[in-house]
């Protein structure tokens, strides 16, 4: 019979403040990541990430996700390096990602997820184990590969530049189910 472990439930990006840090972060359960987001008002870039990850949240809901003023989470923190992600486990600093950039040409959803699990999958669904684990990898790519499939076809039957003939087997399919809808 398996055992099921009650994993953290999270249901929203958590604002937090300079002074709910160590709380917030520092001090959860090893089991729990924490994916940080510095960021600051009026600043573009900070809103598309924070639309990423707030629709990453919803997915992942067993991974902590806070956002702090950079400036109230790191002194001085230089504003060319907003957004930043970092990511948290036992109080330490995983890994980080600084600026928008590093979420590719056009930061999605997608993308960050991508981002997040290259070298340990970062985004946990609730569920325990190596088994949740790859699901969450596969579920990942999967959520990559069906974006950027759909992106493709609708670029493709837009500009109108290629002929139907010369998409790949795949994008033409879901041309043909876009038309006739």
């Amino acid at each position: 019979m398996k055992q099921t472990v009650k994993v953290a439930k999270f249901r929203s990006v958590i604002p937090i403040s300079g002074s709910d840090f160590v709380r917030e972060v520092s001090q959860d359960p090893s089991d729990v990541l924490v994916v940080v987001i510095p960021y600051k008002y009026g600043y573009p870039e900070c809103g598309v990430l924070m639309q990423c990850v707030e629709e990453l949240e919803t997915m992942y809901s067993a991974t902590k996700f806070v956002k702090i003023i950079s400036t109230h989470c790191i002194p001085n923190y230089p504003d060319c390096n907003i957004p930043t992600v970092l990511v948290y486990n036992n109080g330490a600093v995983k890994s980080n990602y600084v600026g928008l950039h590093t979420f590719g040409r056009r930061c999605n959803p997608e993308g960050v997820a991508i981002i997040l699990c290259q070298s340990d999958p970062v985004l946990n669904d609730g569920l325990n184990g190596e088994a949740s684990r790859e699901a969450v990898l596969e579920g990942v790519r999967k959520m990559f590969i069906e974006t950027h499939s759909r992106s493709l076809a609708k670029e493709y039957c837009f500009l109108g530049l290629l002929g139907k003939h010369l998409l790949p087997k795949h994008l033409q399919m879901k041309q043909e189910l876009t038309l006739s809808a």
